[in-house]
């Protein structure tokens, strides 16, 4: 269950109400299911996933660009599966470029099936040479008529292979650096697009590496104006990043209550251990530690749902400090629950796992803090 209580503030009833909903979801639907053995079985997963959160209607807060909401459910999600807390992220950052562009094509052809769960969306920046310097990107698009050329290489692209549709990054002038870089809407049977191979993560999730071969994308596919891809790119991942550390959040509230649970079960020296004061200092930092995250993450929520025109401050806060937070409370968990905790079917194992991507993707935790230090000297 999603705790509302510490950043009610920041909520409105319906995310309340939301709250309680997919918590009940995640719990019901999410929780039993078994972790994928494979990286073959995590993207036959991640697909039975979307389908299940588009059935219900997870993905509307998407289109609506309902922050708060989006939020709610990463957090629910990220709790009971982080396998479809990774598929939402990607639905999301997928989706975000068109929805904020004037491209109404790109829309009426991909908004709806994406939303329903029935196209899966992929996000292709990240180049082999290039990951936080997007300005520099190498892929090409060469203009050719009515239509553009790609060529070049993107990888750790979540849902290579398997998704639907991608949003891509391409420089159409790299003389102009990032005033140059176009942002598309590439089809998967798009002639040219090809999965390279696919990267094998410690927890499962459909990561690969994929190759544009002179592959021809209409000019009707184009989202940006000329020269604004690469604001665009920053525009979506200003408003998605706070969701990133609200799953962190998720993931730390799950290892807390496994933590907690645990060391009221577990009996050592004829008591408790959670009746020691070291388990008990821990478990207070992980609170701490906790609450804090989730109030950096909401407020950065309200503000961009307030109108905010930018959060970036915020949102670099947000995802810097609970990424890391939510990598020391699951670490403590996994102490806490000592041999238990490193079972591989056990959860906190599984979220040892996954919680360490968080501080990489969408920008590094040291990315957030230039970010933030550029903000305060401006």
């Amino acid at each position: 269950m999603v705790d509302t209580g510490p950043v009610r503030a920041f909520l409105d009833e319906k995310h309340v109400t939301l709250a309680e909903r997919v918590s009940a979801f995640a719990t019901r639907v999410l929780a039993p299911l078994a972790e994928p053995a494979d990286d073959t079985a995590a993207r036959v997963q991640a697909r039975e996933l979307l389908v299940k959160l588009g059935a219900v209607g997870w993905l509307q807060p998407i289109r609506d660009q309902d922050w708060r909401a989006c939020c709610l459910i990463r957090e629910a999600l990220a709790a009971a599966s982080p396998l479809a807390d990774a598929v939402f992220a990607l639905q999301t950052l997928g989706v975000v470029p068109m929805l904020l562009s004037a491209n109404a094509t790109m829309r009426n052809r991909w908004l709806e099936p994406a939303m329903q769960g029935r196209a899966m969306a992929s996000f292709a920046m990240t180049e082999p040479d290039v990951g936080s310097d997007v300005a520099s990107l190498g892929a090409t698009a060469e203009p050719d008529g009515d239509a553009y050329v790609l060529s070049g290489t993107k990888t750790f692209i979540s849902n290579a292979g398997i998704a639907d549709f991608y949003t891509v990054f391409a420089t159409t002038d790299r003389a102009k650096k990032d005033k140059g870089i176009a942002c598309f809407v590439v089809a998967a049977d798009t002639p040219g697009l090809r999965l390279v191979r696919t990267l094998v993560l410690s927890a499962p999730h459909p990561l690969g590496e994929i190759a544009f071969q002179k592959a021809r994308v209409p000019s009707a596919c184009r989202l940006d104006t000329d020269g604004e891809g690469f604001k665009l790119g920053l525009a979506t991942l200003d408003r998605v990043r706070c969701t990133v550390g609200a799953a962190a959040c998720g993931m730390a509230a799950r290892a807390l209550a496994e933590a907690l649970a645990h060391a009221k079960a577990r009996r050592q020296f004829g008591k408790p251990i959670a009746e020691f004061q070291l388990i008990q200092e821990k478990l207070a930092r992980m609170a701490t530690d906790l609450t804090a995250a989730r109030l950096l993450v909401y407020r950065a929520a309200w503000e961009k749902d307030r109108g905010a025109p930018r959060v970036t401050l915020e949102a670099a806060m947000a995802k810097a400090f609970a990424t890391e937070a939510a990598q020391r409370i699951v670490d403590d968990a996994v102490q806490i629950l000592g041999g238990r905790g490193v079972l591989a079917d056990n959860p906190v194992d599984r979220l040892y796992r996954s919680v360490r991507a968080l501080r990489i993707y969408e920008g590094t935790t040291e990315i957030q803090h230039l970010i933030i230090a550029g903000q305060l000297v401006k």
